[in-house]
């Protein structure tokens, strides 16, 4: 689980200015930066376990098929023994993983894997997705909640 790393962050405002042009009072919340957007959705009752474990099953095969950027220099520690994935070598393993998430996507289906990518594998918050994305507004949820029904179909996640 992922440390908890609390950070004041001012609201954005929302909403017509007050009579005479005066803007609203600032507010602000306090966020776990440490937290990714879909445990957070998970956390506040919008995802039900099942969606949350799937979309934690895809970001891992992401990040074990290391298709995230990465630097010239690797600082990945050297690994001695191997523990998962009896008797496939690393590069065995990525592919695999590789394989995995290809499929899991296409299962997903082609409306919907923008929406996942973005908030599981690329941790963008649901707005900023929806935004990039040209959606409106509390559109997202909905539309990610299909694509992870669809991809704990494809990992077998009852």
């Amino acid at each position: 689980m992922a440390q908890r790393k609390l950070v004041e962050r001012e609201l954005t405002p929302e909403g017509p200015k007050r009579k005479g042009g005066v803007s609203r009072r600032r507010r602000s919340v306090t966020v776990n930066v440490g937290e990714s957007p879909l445990g957070w959705l998970h956390a506040h009752g919008h995802l039900e376990d099942r969606l949350f474990d799937a979309g934690e099953r895809l970001r891992a095969d992401y990040e074990r098929s290391q298709l995230g950027p990465n630097v010239t220099m690797r600082w990945d520690p050297v690994r001695v023994k191997s523990t998962g994935d009896a008797g496939l070598t690393p590069t065995e393993r990525q592919i695999a993983a590789k394989d995995r998430f290809d499929g899991a996507l296409q299962q997903a289906g082609k409306g919907l894997q923008d929406i996942l990518w973005r908030v599981v594998c690329g941790g963008e918050t649901l707005p900023v997705a929806e935004k990039a994305l040209a959606w409106p507004a509390r559109s997202g949820k909905l539309v990610l909640k299909l694509a992870l029904d669809r991809v704990a179909d494809f990992y077998r996640i009852t």
